[in-house]
């Protein structure tokens, strides 16, 4: 019965994942509300050996059908891998409790700025090419991976706002980029986990067939509906998140 109840949680997670990130809010609590006993770090990587394969598994789904710009995003990718590590390191040092406590109001401004911006997002168009697009998206990947590894919810919404907000892009091809990034940041946290030894290896594969499978009809859905769609999911996941940190951070 636990198998099954986490799988059904990761196929959903794999979904949404998918169209703009925020699976963590479906499977994380699904494997702690199935598995309360056990260490949060073994449940959380858990998540990362089910998240990998679904986010993996979107950016080829997207890479068919969206023009990727793998010259700028490769990079993006090598930074958000090495920031990950960088902020899972630094979490041994340092108590992310400030963020924890900061982190619904910084999501608030995102959703009032998106909302407040009723085109952002609706045309894809650029801002930059060549080296300065391959530095700044660095930039986007470092940070933004940086706070993947120390403390993590919302990332995959945050990769999608800032290449809306600062590349120019529209909401399903900064949802496309934003997957790579998530492979890799995902990859960097599943390997420290497993060197810990903080992954149930006997949840994973079926934890990651059905992500998959979530994850590749929630990126037929973004390409079938197009930017408007992704932006409607990227609102709902933003305002969940807002509700999930606020109780985590201010009220538990």
């Amino acid at each position: 019965m636990e198998l099954l109840i986490v799988s059904l949680a990761s196929l959903l997670a794999g979904l949404v994942d998918s169209i703009v990130g925020g699976g963590g809010l479906i499977l994380v609590p699904a494997l702690f509300a199935t598995f309360p006993a056990a260490a949060p770090a073994t449940l959380i990587g858990s998540n990362k050996s089910a998240a990998i394969w679904g986010t993996a598994f979107a950016t080829y789904q997207f890479s068919q059908k969206v023009q990727m710009r793998w010259a700028a995003l490769l990079p993006a990718a090598a930074a958000g891998l090495l920031g990950s590590l960088c902020g899972a390191w630094s979490v041994t040092q340092v108590d992310p409790v400030f963020l924890r406590k900061a982190l619904p109001f910084l999501l608030l401004a995102l959703l009032l700025y998106t909302l407040s911006k009723k085109n952002l997002g609706q045309t894809h168009a650029p801002k930059y090419s060549g080296a300065h697009e391959a530095w700044l998206c660095a930039l986007i990947g470092v940070t933004i991976g940086f706070y993947d590894g120390f403390f993590g919810p919302g990332a995959g919404s945050f990769f999608v706002f800032a290449y809306v907000r600062w590349l120019g892009y529209d909401f399903l091809n900064a949802s496309a980029s934003a997957k790579l990034l998530n492979t890799a940041t995902n990859f960097s946290a599943l390997v420290l986990f497993a060197i810990q030894g903080h992954v149930w290896w006997h949840l994973a594969l079926a934890m990651a067939v059905c992500n998959v499978i979530g994850s590749l009809i929630g990126t037929r859905l973004a390409l079938k509906h197009g930017s408007g769609f992704v932006r409607r999911v990227f609102i709902g996941v933003v305002a969940a998140l807002i509700l999930k940190t606020a109780y985590d951070g201010l009220l538990r």
